[in-house]
């Protein structure tokens, strides 16, 4: 496999700036709705800036801002997924994760989207963005593994089924509330899900 570039700190910040630009434009037409053009106009980049950045083109480019999206959307997660081995911190996330989705200017998943949008036309980076939803419910499931644990949880609770159901009625309710563009979807399904998962207290 070839090195990975190496920038310098004014070429990294370039680079993560023009991320952060793709991003929202990927987030607001689409992967195949945005250009390497449209992008170019967006980030005030040249052609050749681009491919100095991103050599492989938008797929690079699409990778890029997969790992920019996961990264923001855990950040704003934080502190309570790095625990979720309470039932306040359960209701935190829960907070946390409304607030964030309620506080966009597009509704819905972009990691779920992405990936989505992407299993027809490139399955191998379906596939990359797909790991970053699996690290997201990798969280869900560290914490109830703790919680069992600690007995918080009943010791025949599965927390491989439970995180999966948690994140199921997370997404689903992330695509309703891109269809309703109403945070209420979300709202529904997070707080149904912590009801089924109190049903498993010890």
């Amino acid at each position: 496999m070839p090195n990975p570039v190496r920038f310098t700190a004014k070429g990294a910040l370039t680079r993560a700036r023009i991320v952060e630009a793709a991003a929202d434009l990927v987030l607001a037409r689409g992967v195949g709705g945005t250009t390497l053009d449209d992008i170019r106009a967006g980030t005030a980049t040249s052609k050749s800036q681009l491919f100095h950045y991103f050599p492989d083109g938008k797929r690079d480019l699409v990778a890029a801002i997969a790992a920019f999206q996961a990264e923001r959307v855990l950040q704003a997660q934080r502190p309570f997924l790095d625990t979720l081995d309470t039932w306040e911190a359960w209701e935190g996330w829960r907070d946390a994760v409304i607030a964030h989705y309620g506080s966009q200017p597009h509704w819905g998943c972009p990691i779920g989207a992405m990936a989505s949008e992407l299993a027809g036309s490139d399955p191998e980076r379906a596939a990359e963005v797909a790991g970053h939803m699996d690290r997201w419910c990798g969280y869900l499931r560290a914490g109830l593994t703790r919680m069992r644990a600690t007995g918080l949880l009943r010791a025949d609770a599965d927390p491989e089924e439970l995180a999966l159901a948690i994140f199921a009625a997370l997404q689903g309710g992330l695509l309703l509330t891109q269809t309703t563009r109403s945070i209420t979807p979300l709202r529904a399904a997070l707080d149904a899900a912590l009801t089924a998962l109190r049903a498993s207290a010890a």
